[in-house]
This record gives structure tokens, C-alpha cells and sequence, in this order.
């Protein structure tokens, strides 16, 4: 299996354990890699080297929150250079965590003072910045994650992906709170193009979230769906042992396990692997 979506520390929020801890439990679970994610710094040399120490597929990438000043194609073009193969669009500091109250850096560190980033047709000024931003993404043929922007702007960077001819893209837990969109919604993003994520993270801490409802956006998804456990927090199962938790949830809603188990294996790895 290759798990597409994990956190490790050192991070600013406390995680089950660092970078090595949570590869060596992959290693254990015969896991084949994974994909570091952080909201607050590239997690890009810190992938380079645990795929060195593990000789495990380790990718890493960066999500452009406040620490990037939001979409900056400085930070994009530097991460991409070295290596990194996923750009996430705001996650922590988009205006829907905002609007829904989830945590942020500035609520650790009030001093730095509140701010909350968007992307068209939310904030059309950016027009011409995520252009840029696209455009360095496709010359590298990585992935671009929506994070957790509305949506709206799901749909408006699934056009300007096509346009750019961006072929790695990656709906972020669409069904997730931010941005909680709904089954149909998910079915008419995936068919214009793209993979939409499930986490593990999403049963084990979204209220309201249910098994239902996650195969009913895993049937939406279809061949597209990607599994993955977002895990890493203390108070959630080791990351490896979220995401077959996840499989073995769905498989117990009816799903084919051979499909799920591809979601969270040849799926993603076919995704980011480089081309």
C-alpha cells in the first residue's frame, strides 16, 4: 500500500512521532511509501531524506499557507526545483478554515496576526499569480492538490489545470468539513478531470462523518478515488494502521475491497510517482 497523505514531526500541532518513527511504521506494515504533508513547511528534504534512510518511495511537497504568504510561485518554483512532486493549494489558512473556526497558525501566535488566502473566482486578483503557479507545476508534471479551498475554486482550478495541461490533479477530502462538498458534487468534479481523496482522518475525527456517507463518495468517485489516512495526530491509530482501517470500513458498506485496496496502492503511486 502507499499512503498518499500522512503528517510526522517536528510540525507546529504535537504528532504520534517524527519523520523515522512514522516511516519505520510503514516499513512494519510492508507499506511500498507515502507522501509527507505539512501545512506550515516544505516537507521536501525531509521526504529526500527518510526515502534514503528507509529506501521507501518518500515524496514531500508544500502547501502554501502563511508562512508562504499564501500563493507565492517563489515557493512553489524552490520546492518544485528540489525535488518536490505535490503543491497544495491553502489548507490550514484557507478562508474556509477560516469561515469554520479550525485551527491556524495565527491562533497559536496571535502577534502574527489573522489571515486567511483564497483563489478565483473567490479572489480574482489572483488570476494572474496562479497562473504562474500552474504553470510551474505543469513544466515539473507534479501534482496539484486543491487543499482546502472551496468548491468553487475545486471547479476553477479544474479548468485552469486542463488549460495548462496539468494531468496530476487531486481533489484534497472533498467531503471533508472544508470543503464539504457532497457526493454529486464530487461526481461532476472527478469527471471533468482528477482524483478525489477519502482519509482516514475524516472517520476517525469528522463530526458527522459516517461510513455511509464515505462510500457514497467513494461510489462517486469511482475509478478516480484516491484512500489515504491523513493521519500523524496522538489521538488517531499509527498512520499505516488508519488507512487499512479505512479499506476495511468501506469493504464493510459493500465496496469491493479490490477497488478500495487499488485506492490506496497502485492509485496514488501511479499519481505522484514521476513520470
Amino acid at each position: 500500500m502507499f499512503d498518499s497523505h500522512v503528517h510526522a514531526a517536528p510540525d507546529v500541532l504535537d504528532r504520534i512521532g517524527d519523520d523515522s518513527q512514522v516511516a519505520r511504521a510503514y516499513e512494519l506494515a510492508d507499506f511500498s511509501g507515502f507522501v509527507l504533508k505539512a501545512h506550515y513547511e516544505s516537507t521536501v528534504g525531509r521526504a529526500h531524506g527518510v526515502a534514503e534512510l528507509t529506501r521507501r518511495t518518500v515524496y514531500g511537497g508544500i502547501a502554501l499557507n502563511q508562512h508562504t504568504g499564501g500563493v507565492n510561485p517563489s515557493a512553489v518554483a524552490a520546492a518544485l526545483a528540489a525535488g518536490g512532486r505535490v503543491v497544495w493549494m491553502p489548507t490550514a489558512d484557507a478562508h474556509t478554515q477560516q469561515a469554520a473556526g479550525l485551527p491556524r497558525l495565527c491562533d497559536q501566535e496571535p502577534r502574527l496576526g489573522a489571515h486567511a488566502y483564497a483563489i478565483p473566482p473567490v479572489d480574482p486578483q489572483l488570476a494572474d499569480t496562479m497562473d504562474l503557479v500552474l504553470a510551474l507545476i505543469a513544466d515539473h508534471d507534479a501534482v496539484l492538490a486543491t487543499g482546502h479551498l472551496s468548491g468553487s475554486e475545486c471547479r476553477w482550478l479544474s479548468e485552469r489545470a486542463t488549460a495548462f495541461g496539468i494531468t496530476r490533479l487531486l481533489f484534497t477530502h472533498p467531503s471533508y468539513t472544508v470543503p464539504g462538498l457532497n457526493p454529486a458534487t464530487v461526481r461532476a468534479l472527478v469527471e471533468a478531470g482528477g482524483y478525489a481523496e477519502i482519509t482516514a482522518y475524516q472517520l476517525l475525527h469528522q463530526p458527522d462523518c459516517t461510513p455511509a456517507l464515505l462510500a457514497r463518495v467513494a461510489e462517486a468517485a469511482g475509478e478516480h478515488l484516491i484512500l489515504s489516512s491523513d493521519a500523524g495526530q496522538p489521538d488517531s491509530p499509527s498512520p499505516p494502521e488508519a488507512l487499512v482501517m479505512l479499506v476495511d470500513v468501506l469493504t464493510a458498506e459493500g465496496l469491493d475491497r479490490g477497488w478500495l485496496t487499488a485506492a490506496a496502492s497502485s492509485t496514488p503511486t501511479a499519481l505522484f510517482a514521476p513520470g
